[in-house]
């Protein structure tokens, strides 16, 4: 059972494909990690919102909120901060006598003010105590600013804190909150400390909010918390604060599930949050319509419908003063409009929403398009991918886009596109190695038989792979033992001991003609097949061919003087391994042949065929190597090169002058070659014009001239031939062939 199910998963394995499933369990490991969400991961999908607000910022058409603002100009004209409580209060009072809706302020009083005159008295000197008296029976400016606190809707600024430094619990919400769904607090930002303000202040004031604002971990502030808890209790933002007050709603109504908080409201108005409760704003640009300098309040210079009925923030622009925050469209934005952002977006129904079911749609579009590129990509191929992937991208990104522009919805596309591309990434990576193991493969196959330079075509382009030829002009040869049967019998109770034999005698043949840029078509059980300029060009083919036969024919005499040493030593019978090579050149075709389902890179024509009956006849000649008119011609200044004879081979009409190879350049050059090709070329000459008495004296020196090329068979072919003629008899058939003059 255990071995079958184990075949089974092989069998899956090899039909599904070992790179299919890698890039799953690459696409599993993706979707791991977007579920754990890293720093980096988050970083990147919050810039990609950012961008969207860049490119299409929200525009305001409402204005709900005005900022009285702190400004340099302001602190120039009433002194440096902070100011006293008095003009404080007269801000207040000037304020809703304007007709004010409310009036926060972005601002904590968490001391009583120092310029109180009772505080500042004890700070003089040398003052006299009537002086002091005096002073101390003048109204408290915390008491002043309070009186005109709880004279107006006036909604403090509370901060959360990371170190719990009140002493006492702190007051509770001037409201509670009413939760549908689990308890939000373990959802919700915690601080375990809160920095309030005096009591006499927030006991004259219509609400308290926290202004605590939250960059996220680049500096950026992207979200503000709408609810937080701080040393335990659930506290509203300031801006949610400001509209309950406005409202009149008695209680805060908080929306969670089992993912986080949901949404946030009051009656009549529901805020979408993040998990955390933090409200994504869609910030505007700056505008200073926005903003009306506290100096102007203090000194009566802005009509009242400046202020009438709108949601008035308190706080400062002041660079000095410290309160600047950077956002996604703005590096330097006053923390006070911020808050001011947070309203107009809520009030105009422009708020900005990261629904719960976002993670799960952008996790499902990964998923989707994973398995579409695991699925396809081997089949289409990488061009084709990739330009499916480019129309998968745009869709996503638009989609993104749409869902931005038109339902204020942030769905990431970010993570899908890098994920499927990643993915993508690795099956092509995976295709790519496969794709070189295979052409390690074929080097390895082939690479015995063929050509480094076909073996490296073969592997960087499959096409050469399939049936079809070209005509080219080539060199072949064709190589034979002589008398193998004879050798055979040695190892008739040993084939392994023939098979060594084989290879010991086929490789460094093998090794030779490759070396010699030729390439090895087929072994014939103890024959070699080969080619010359195919498939790479080789402009001296017919000379790499013949310098190939020179350097087999030295590689077994070295085989042979090691066997005989092998022979001798083990007193086993020698018999050296004898070989003939023909070689021969003309056009041919050459490329894959054979069938659909199996072909070999070959060569065919006619003068293929003529190479074999060549090297057919050098036993006969009783020469080792004999080369065709063509190639003759073609190395006639680089070899030591003997005409033979002119003849007919069996299945050709055409006659061929023939010759033989019996050295190199540096035995061209030696004495007893220039001799032999002096004197055997008179022989032939005398014999060609039928004067065989002539032939018959040359035939005698040429014996002579002969003998250290080890050409004796050839002589006594002539010897003969010229006896028969002189007597009148036909010649004798010693090659198969008759000589072509005596037809």
């Amino acid at each position: 059972m255990s071995r079958s199910l184990t075949e089974a998963l092989k069998q899956f394995g090899r039909q599904f494909g070992l790179g299919r499933v890698i890039c799953l369990l690459l696409l599993a490991a993706l979707v791991m990690l977007r579920i754990w969400d890293p720093a980096p991961l988050e970083a990147l999908r919050s810039r990609t919102f950012d961008l969207y607000q860049r490119v299409q910022p929200r525009e305001a058409t409402l204005r709900p909120a005005v900022i009285v603002d702190i400004d340099e100009a302001s602190l120039k004209s009433i002194g440096q901060w902070p100011w006293p409580r008095t003009v404080l209060a007269d801000l207040v009072t000037r304020l809703t006598r304007m007709g004010a809706a409310v009036v926060a302020f972005d601002i904590i009083f968490a001391e009583p003010d120092r310029m109180s005159p009772a505080v500042a008295a004890d700070s003089f000197r040398n003052l006299d105590a009537a002086t002091r008296a005096q002073l101390a029976k003048l109204p408290d400016n915390d008491a002043v600013f309070a009186d005109a606190i709880r004279h107006s809707r006036v909604v403090l600024g509370e901060s959360g804190h990371h170190l719990n430094l009140s002493e006492g619990a702190a007051a509770p919400p001037v409201v509670g909150f009413a939760m549908m769904g689990p308890d939000p607090k373990r959802f919700l930002i915690n601080y375990p400390g809160m920095i309030g303000n005096i009591p006499a202040l927030e006991q004259a004031a219509a609400g308290r909010g926290m202004l605590t604002i939250q960059p996220e971990p680049d500096g950026i502030v992207r979200r503000v918390p709408m609810t937080i808890v701080a040393r335990d209790m659930m506290t509203p933002a300031l801006t949610l604060e400001m509209l309950r007050v406005v409202t009149g709603a008695g209680a805060f109504r908080i929306k969670s599930d089992a993912a986080g908080v949901r949404s946030v409201a009051i009656p009549a108005l529901e805020m979408p949050t993040d998990g955390n409760g933090q409200l994504w704003i869609h910030f505007a640009p700056y505008d200073a319509n926005r903003f009306v300098s506290a100096k102007d309040i203090l000194e009566d210079r802005v009509p009242p419908d400046r202020i009438a009925r709108k949601l008035v923030l308190i706080g400062t622009s002041a660079v000095g003063l410290r309160d600047i925050k950077a956002t996604p469209i703005d590096p330097a934005m006053s923390g006070v409009e911020v808050h001011a952002q947070v309203l107009e977006s809520i009030l105009s129904n422009a708020v900005l929403a990261r629904p719960g079911y976002a993670i799960g749609g952008e996790l499902a579009v990964t998923v989707l398009f994973g398995l579409g590129i695991i699925a396809l990509g081997p089949i289409l191929g990488a061009a084709p991918m990739l330009g499916l992937g480019a129309i998968v991208g745009a869709a996503l990104a638009a989609g993104s886009w749409l869902f931005f522009t038109e339902k204020r919805i942030l769905l990431d596309a970010t993570f899908p596109l890098l994920a499927t591309f990643l993915v993508y990434l690795a099956l092509m990576f995976i295709n790519y190695f496969r794709e070189q193991l295979q052409r390690h493969r074929i080097r390895t196959a082939f690479g015995q038989y063929l050509a480094p330079e076909l073996v490296s075509q073969l592997a960087h382009s499959h096409e050469k792979l399939t049936l079809g030829g070209e005509d080219r002009n080539m060199t072949i040869m064709f190589s034979d033992v002589r008398g193998f049967t004879t050798i055979s019998e040695l190892y008739k109770d040993d084939p392994q001991g023939l098979t060594t034999l084989m290879n010991n005698f086929l490789t460094p043949l093998t090794n030779a003609i490759i070396e010699n840029n030729g390439t090895i078509d087929k072994y014939i059980g103890d024959a070699v097949m080969a080619f010359w300029n195919a498939p790479l060009h080789d402009t001296h083919h017919e000379v790499n061919a013949c310098r190939a036969a020179l350097e087999m024919l030295r590689k077994v005499e070295t085989l042979n003087a090691r066997r005989e040493r092998e022979a001798s030593e083990s007193g086993q019978r020698f018999i050296p391994i004898n070989v003939g090579i023909g070689i021969n050149t003309g056009r041919c075709v050459v490329g894959n042949m054979g069938s659909d389902l199996r072909f070999n890179y070959s060569v065919l024509g006619d003068p293929v065929n003529l190479a074999s009956r060549l090297e057919g006849q050098s036993k006969n000649y009783g020469v080792r190597i004999i080369v065709g008119a063509r190639t003759a011609q073609a190395v006639a200044d680089k070899f030591a090169l003997l005409e033979l004879d002119v003849i007919t081979v069996k299945g050709k009409t055409e006659p061929e002058t023939v010759y033989t190879v019996l050295g190199d350049a540096e035995v061209a050059a030696s004495e007893n070659y220039q001799a032999l090709k002096r004197v055997f070329s008179d022989m032939l000459q005398h014999y060609r014009r039928r004067d065989f008495e002539g032939a018959e004296q040359f035939i005698l020196r040429c014996r002579e001239a002969a003998k250290p090329f080890g050409l004796d068979r050839l002589v006594d072919i002539y010897t003969l031939r010229i006896a028969s003629f002189q007597k009148d008899e036909p010649p004798v058939d010693w090659n198969g062939v008759f000589a072509l003059e005596t037809k």
